[in-house]
């Protein structure tokens, strides 16, 4: 029997299905994203509104300023780990990596001779190499990124002592302009560092790459079978956090006008401590840089606020070292609740 016309027009019609699926999917997760956003703001706000009522002296111009203009290191490397911890990997090394760029761009000034900017570019690739160095020996030889980037933290922080000759290196005023106060007593490095957490959640969810980054961590084996190599992409990612590494240890560096062996030591506790609280997943394949930035206030103004107000040097450390647990202990439950939805 021939089948009418109608009918045959109309044929193609239930495939509608699955696209109407995939963009309720698409709008669920931006409900989620924006409630997320939402509570980390109340979990901050909750916290200047404690410490200003403890201390008479939180709530100023005076300390917000100061918040600003201390957390551009932490905020630019917060960026490269979120992407690593998306990946489902780890880069412990990044306080290290802070201290040799910022000897190397000390060392080019002082003994080479070379101007602020050429020695500013050089720290720069020299964390970019180290990242690089990093993404390759895991990649290559299949190690964990943990033990990888444990070892080069060791051997970088090394480094960073033969370049300095174990001593601090004062630059003086040669990049500080990068400190330097440009509106409202803000620096430039507190802007930089917000063009690049806008540069960094542009990449992560409109770019290609960024879609890679997520699905890597979510089922690698997935995206290989698809056709994607993910190893240039690994490598990308440690080489993107080495040179953000790089670029705090030149804003650190402009900030107290000396390159010091030391600096940035235990920083990396810090960095992973943002970027969890703000929700991305140590098990990788989730993850957001807008959530992670505000991981970095709620760690600066604890720190603020606990200075304030007093507390000692082992109580700033145990409550801090709770709300990180807290932090991990609340990631668990969200994902065993979700794979149960599934």
């Amino acid at each position: 029997m021939t089948t009418p016309l109608s009918a045959r027009a109309s044929a193609p019609t239930p495939p509608a299905a699955p696209a109407a699926s995939a963009a309720s999917q698409a709008s669920s997760g931006r409900m989620q994203a924006w409630g997320t956003y939402v509570g980390l703001f109340l979990v901050l706000a909750a916290m200047v509104a404690l410490f200003s009522f403890l201390s008479e002296y939180f709530w100023s111009t005076e300390t917000f300023v100061t918040i600003a203009n201390e957390i551009p290191a932490l905020a630019v490397m917060a960026v490269g780990m979120t992407f690593v911890l998306i990946l489902a990997g780890i880069d412990l090394s990044v306080g290290s990596v802070l201290a040799l760029s910022a000897a190397v761009a000390a060392q080019a000034i002082l003994v080479w001779g070379l101007n602020p900017w050429a020695a500013g570019a050089l720290g720069l690739l020299c964390g970019l190499l180290c990242g690089a160095v990093l993404g390759s020996i895991s990649v290559v030889w299949r190690l964990p990124t943990f033990i990888v980037s444990l070892g080069m933290l060791e051997a970088l922080r090394g480094a960073a002592y033969l370049v300095t000759d174990s001593r601090t290196q004062y630059v003086g005023d040669a990049i500080s302009g990068l400190a330097a106060p440009i509106a409202y007593g803000v620096s430039a490095a507190f802007v930089i560092a917000i063009v690049v957490v806008a540069l960094g959640q542009i990449v992560l969810t409109r770019t290609v790459f960024g879609r890679y980054v997520v699905g890597i961590g979510t089922n690698e084996e997935a995206m290989r079978l698809a056709g994607i190599d993910p190893r240039p992409i690994r490598i990308l990612v440690f080489a993107l956090t080495g040179l953000l590494a790089g670029l705090a240890g030149l804003m650190q560096s402009a900030r107290l006008e000396a390159a010091d062996p030391n600096a940035g030591s235990g920083m990396e506790l810090q960095v992973i401590a943002a970027v969890v609280i703000g929700g991305t997943s140590l098990m990788g394949g989730r993850g957001s840089v807008i959530a992670t930035f505000f991981g970095v206030l709620i760690i600066a103004v604890l720190e603020a606020g606990l200075a304030q107000i007093g507390a000692s040097e082992p109580a700033k450390r145990i409550i801090t070292g709770a709300v990180i647990v807290v932090a991990v202990i609340i990631d668990t439950v969200r994902q065993r609740r979700a794979a149960r939805r599934a």
